[in-house]
């Protein structure tokens, strides 16, 4: 098993986060009190955040890294209610009215973007570009014509064209006109900044440990780092709710994509945003870094942590940009998690019951960009108890198959320490436990339990990103055990290798 940094091109980061300026709002350090908690800085704590401030609502945003930095950070930043075929699917499935609410919501999310783009105003490098559903298979062009009609029956301005504006035949593609698309962290650290301009407060380097009722059962305590912050409501937007009352684990699935940013010799190697609606499917388009244009693709997406070798879906879409597109060198790659739901609708909004008080949003399908910017407007809406038309599109509440998702187990196992290379990881067995052992560039071993503190699943070692992936409920800590994503709130547990290395 051999070292992706050895053997991957490109730096192992977001381009987007490698072109946006840092942040460095202190860390919670002294207990207090608040209106509105917000717990996680990506897209939907801080609209919600920025909302809320500006309407005048005190509100304190608790980030366990840095602001923009994670899941929103690391998407393909399209701001499109473009979603694939998802309009003839819901249509499909719940009536043309239940479409009609998921395009109203992502097209003012949409919107809200653009206008806080304009007004606060905010240099993310924002333009409008056509977004394109493609297909590669001529069978499928049905498909596009049935969600071209459904798209237009509820306003939206579709057409399908006969071949992709790409260098490589297609069979057909959707356009949506007028869509953006833009830099994701520019745009959150700039947002921060709007929310602490309105009163709000940001912390940073802060990690929740809980979220629970307070003493007396009125209003939330947070607690991090042995302080706590009271609040009369709190919103949970940490990728998936990790204190709700609500087993959303349960309800979702997680899934990764690989992303390669290659250099481009211009700004319009191709023009606009595409998606591929076949497996294995593709997502391509322009963007920029300190250096110029980039080309932008992701992969086809795989379950998290049911892969033993993410370094080699790297190398895989390299080899199909190649054979496909122009492009330079790589530099940059990254990886991104997202989580899907059942119905291909989030799960965001206000819950009620014990739970009242308190709001979530997660499971986005791949669009959260305009999908969290909604959600955001929803929980905003909610907390003030204002009418919004989306509460029952996003429901929180509502249920999923109980098969939804059924786990995995690890691909990542070894048979001796010895088999793992400087810089690399694996799990081996050790009597009836499972010890996931990272070897770093000296040789020298660090060996954790290899349950997941979430629910006890075996992680499994991904070689591209250095972490330790839970194929269960998408949980990922860094090579050192510490947790990056939840469900998981717990680092790994240490433990002692039977030779008695740690």
């Amino acid at each position: 098993m051999t070292s992706a940094s050895t053997r991957l091109p490109g730096k192992a980061q977001s381009c987007w986060v490698a072109s946006a300026p840092g942040t460095s709002y202190p860390c919670y350090e002294r207990s207090d009190r608040t209106e509105v908690a917000v717990v996680g800085g990506g897209i939907v704590g801080l609209t919600t955040a920025c909302l809320l401030a500006r309407a005048g609502r005190a509100v304190t945003v608790l980030e366990a890294l840095s602001v923009g930095q994670q899941v929103t950070g690391r998407s393909t930043a399209k701001i499109t209610t473009q979603h694939a075929l998802v309009y003839s699917d819901l249509a499909a499935a719940f009536g043309l009215e239940r479409a009609r609410l998921y395009g109203e919501a992502n097209h003012a999310g949409a919107e809200l973007i653009a206008s806080l783009v304009r007004d606060l105003p905010i240099r993310c490098d924002y333009e409008r570009k056509d977004a394109y559903a493609y297909t590669l298979r001529p069978e499928r062009k049905a498909a596009l014509d049935a969600e071209a009609r459904v798209a237009r029956e509820i306003g939206f301005d579709a057409e399908v064209l006969d071949l992709a504006p790409l260098p490589f035949a297609t069979a057909g593609a959707l356009r949506f006109r007028t869509q953006a698309q833009f830099n994701p962290a520019k745009y959150l650290v700039a947002l921060a900044k709007g929310v602490a301009h309105a009163g709000g407060r940001i912390f940073e380097n802060t990690r929740v440990a809980s979220v629970k009722r307070r003493p007396g059962g009125i209003g939330w305590r947070i607690e991090s780092g042995g302080r706590h912050l009271d609040a009369e409501s709190v919103v949970v937007a940490t990728h998936i709710p990790m204190w709700a009352p609500i087993s959303y684990d349960q309800r979702m699935r997680a899934r990764c994509h690989t992303a390669m940013a290659f250099r481009a010799a211009s700004d319009d190697t191709i023009d606009g945003m595409f998606i591929d609606v076949d497996q294995p499917s593709h997502s391509l388009r322009m963007g920029r870094d300190a250096k110029g244009p980039l080309l932008i693709v992701l992969g086809p997406s795989f379950p998290n942590g049911s892969d033993g070798d993410v370094a080699a879906r790297f190398e895989q879409l390299e080899r199909w940009v190649r054979d496909n597109v122009p492009a330079g060198e790589v530099a940059w790659r990254w990886v991104n998690e997202d989580y899907d739901t059942a119905d291909d609708i989030p799960y965001a909004g206000a819950l009620t019951g014990e739970a009242a008080g308190m709001y979530v949003a997660s499971g986005f399908n791949g669009w959260g960009i305009s999908n969290g910017t909604a959600a955001a407007m929803l929980i905003a809406d909610q907390i003030q108890n204002e009418r919004n038309p989306w509460r029952t599109l996003y429901n929180p509440r509502r249920r999923a198959p109980k098969d939804f998702n059924p786990g995995g187990d690890t691909k990542s196992r070894v048979k001796e320490v010895d088999d793992i290379a400087a810089g690399a990881g694996g799990v081996i067995e050790q009597g009836k436990r499972k010890i996931a052992v990272f070897k770093d560039a000296q040789g020298r071993t660090h060996a954790f339990s290899a349950a997941c503190t979430h629910k006890g699943c075996t992680v499994t070692w991904n070689n591209a990103d250095l972490t330790w992936d839970c194929p269960c409920h998408g949980s990922v800590f860094s090579c050192e055990g510490q947790v990056i994503h939840g469900p998981a709130t717990d680092p790994l547990e240490p433990a002692r290798l039977a030779n008695g290395g740690r």
